[in-house]
Order: C-alpha cells, then structure tokens, then sequence
C-alpha cells in the first residue's frame, strides 16, 4: 500500500478532474487519490467513478450530499486517511494551480524532518502566473496580516498546497476546526504552529485556473480577514480546545 494520499476536494470541476488524477498517476511517486466531492451538478463525481477501472485500489472517491465548504471536505479527508493509515497527506486543489510534480518535494520535506510541508508561492518573492494585481496584493497583504496576527513565521499562511504527516492530524483536534472556507488553511497551520510541529516551506509557483470557475467570494475573504483576530483570541482563551 502507498503511504502517500492526494485529497482533492471538487465543486464543479468536470473541466480538471480527469486531466488532474492522470497527472498525478504519471509521477514516479505512488500516490494515492482520494476525491471529495461536493455533489457537483456537472458530472465530476462521475467521471472519476469512471477512472476508478483504470486505477483500482489507488483512487478513491467520496461523496458528499450538498456543497458544505473546503474544510469540511479536507477534514473529511484527513479522517478517512488516518482510518487507512496513510503517513503523508495531501491538500491539492483540482485545477493545476498545483503543479503535480511538486507533490514529490513536499512529501520529500517531511521525509527530511518537517511535520508539515507547505507549497509557498511567498517565500522567495512572488511566484504567482496569471494572477491580476490586485488579487496578488490581497493574498500577500492577508499573508503579511496572518502573520503578523498569529506570530507564525510562514510566508504563505493561506497557501492550499501542503502535505501532513499523520501525526500532526491525529493530534489537531479536528471537530473544533471553526473555518469552512479559505481560512481553514491559516486555522490548521496555525494549530500545527500551537503544538510546536515543524513547519517547512518549499518554494512552488502558482498558476491560476485556465478552466472552470474560481470558488473565491466574498463571504470567503471576509472570515479569512476577520477570523483571524478571532482565532487568536480563542487561541488565548480557550487553550484546551487548541
């Protein structure tokens, strides 16, 4: 059995779905997938039943009743890997803004020591391609304000491309997970930062989508905005639950 899992979770990503599950199974790594799907009214959840004869026993799917968020898709997820026992666990969205072959230098990361390996589009400059400026100066500016608010020294702390080992997933406390959407990410580093697990950057480029539609909103920027500050309070507070 591989000993490394890819959570993909999906919304509507008929476009990506197949092209992303085969990019992944050409690497020399043995991954695993498992997708999350959201009920997607366009098909996706049934063409990965469809890919699922080609790859027996390596890629997996899960469907859920209605659209519920990224973080209950992932927490989903990470309980169903750590169930199975898989020891590297991945955070990779469906649209090729992650480079699979970075897979392998994340999950390499934490072969060499990190409990948490982070694909960072921050940490040597900007690396982001076919993003607008605005919304380069708002995902830096809110990484410069989560880090500024949480102490954490990561230069991407809202970044979605990150690989776990289990361990770090089976001490964070899943259920009191509050955020749903993107912030869900800042929340479970931050989590891992609490509990003194190493967290390591590596260096990727990002790409924005060339198909499908992006799930930014507004109701997405504002928990990550304002959520923050409220998380760090809970974390002062309410240090048992953290």
């Amino acid at each position: 059995m591989a000993d490394s899992l890819v959570i993909i979770p999906t919304f509507n990503e008929i476009e990506n779905i197949e092209l992303i599950i085969h990019s992944v199974f050409a690497l020399e790594q043995d991954f695993h997938i498992l997708v999350v799907d959201d009920n997607s009214p366009d098909g996706t959840a049934e063409a990965v039943k469809a890919l699922q004869e080609h790859y027996p026993n390596r890629l997996f799917l899960e469907e859920r009743r209605g659209k519920s968020g990224l973080g209950t898709a992932y927490i989903h997820g990470f309980k169903w890997a750590i169930e199975r026992k898989y020891e590297f666990i991945f955070e990779m969205d469906a649209d090729f803004s992650h480079a699979p072959p970075d897979l392998i230098k994340l999950r390499q990361a934490c072969v060499d020591g990190a409990d948490v390996a982070v694909g960072s589009r921050y940490k040597k400059g900007i690396n982001v391609v076919n993003w607008p400026l605005h919304r380069i100066l708002l995902s830096y500016g809110a990484s410069f304000y989560v880090k500024l608010i949480t102490g954490m020294k990561v230069h991407d702390p809202t970044a979605g491309f990150v690989c776990y080992r289990r361990k770090v997933l089976e001490t964070i406390n899943l259920d009191s997970i509050k955020f749903i959407g993107y912030a869900f990410q800042i929340e479970m580093k931050f989590r891992a930062h609490l509990q003194k697990y190493r967290i390591e950057e590596v260096p990727i480029v990002f790409t924005d989508r060339i198909r499908g539609k992006s799930k930014m909103s507004a109701s997405i920027i504002n928990e990550a905005v304002f959520g923050v500050l409220q998380m760090k309070l809970r974390s002062l507070f309410h240090k048992k639950k953290f």
